[in-house]
């Protein structure tokens, strides 16, 4: 089963305590596909400006990500610029620059409209709802948002969350959005705006999933080396989203697995910069931590 993703194509500037990476590939769909890639064929959907450097696009097809609905606009490529201090939890904006993403208008060919897998990574909640009014009859739509769309397009967003199966949220955006601070009452009040699933990234406390018939939470995959957390919410949704796709089924055993995926998937992100550990990722080294991880976080 194939995936189709909507979300962001960057280019990032990271600095961390362990050192800083100039305008390196990243984005929300980006992270996102190279985690869903070990598992599933990615489809792509996302802009870039002509300043957008080929040797990136050439990068993705080698890993086998479908571009067919990569536009490429005139004018520049999405760029976030970003600072991990002591708190590697949080990061600290220094600029954004949208510049093409002002103008995007998703258009998806007529075998990815046919997809049953789709992913609304972090974007405008508008271009995600596109998307999904571009599907025929997606099986699963999951959706992923960030405080700056909470705050600023809040009215669009809950519209969207009456239209999806799930929505992934990491601790401080359930917070804000539900307005409880406690984190079930939270997902609670999350899947009453319409999502039968609500999955809450608590960053290294790990993962809660919650729907009215199933409770389950994991923690993350221990590691005592993280260098940049950026993308790691995205690569946990590729991994989760990938196994779900390859599994073909959704129950409470592929949900539990789908989880599980997706803290190894995002354990391998944060040990580098950008792509630089999940580039080189293959479905033998994630079996093999996911192993290891069965012992380790199971009873």
């Amino acid at each position: 089963m194939s995936i189709a993703v909507v979300g962001t194509v960057a280019l990032d500037t990271v600095k961390t305590p362990l050192g800083k990476r100039v305008q390196m590939l990243g984005g929300s769909a980006v992270h996102f596909a190279m985690a869903a890639r070990l598992f599933t064929r990615v489809n792509l959907v996302a802009v870039v400006g002509n300043d957008f450097p080929s040797r990136h696009i050439a990068f993705l097809q080698r890993k086998g990500i479908k571009l067919t609905s990569l536009l490429i606009d005139d004018g520049k490529t999405f760029q976030w610029s970003g600072e991990y201090k002591d708190d590697l939890n949080t990061a600290i904006t220094l600029r954004t620059e949208l510049g093409v993403l002002l103008q995007f208008r998703p258009l998806l060919s007529e075998a990815e409209r046919r997809l049953k897998y789709l992913f609304l990574a972090n974007i405008d909640p508008d271009i995600q709802r596109r998307v999904l009014e571009s599907m025929y009859a997606p099986r699963l739509i999951a959706l992923d948002s960030m405080n700056y769309w909470i705050r600023h397009k809040k009215k669009s967003l809950l519209k969207l969350l009456e239209k999806v199966d799930m929505y992934v949220a990491n601790d401080q955006e359930a917070r804000l959005l539900s307005g409880e601070y406690n984190l079930i009452k939270a997902a609670r009040a999350l899947e009453r705006f319409g999502p039968a699933t609500v999955l809450i990234k608590k960053g290294e406390h790990g993962v809660l999933l919650y729907s009215k018939k199933f409770i389950f939470s994991i923690p993350a995959y221990p590691t005592d080396r993280v260098v940049d957390p950026t993308g790691a919410g995205d690569t946990f949704a590729g991994g989760f989203m990938g196994s779900l796709a390859q599994s073909k089924t959704i129950n409470n055993s592929a949900l539990k697995r789908a989880i599980a995926c997706g803290a190894v998937a995002a354990s391998f992100n944060v040990e580098a910069f950008g792509l630089e550990k999940t580039a080189r990722l293959t479905r033998l080294d994630l079996r093999r931590r996911l192993a290891y991880f069965r012992q380790i976080a199971t009873f």
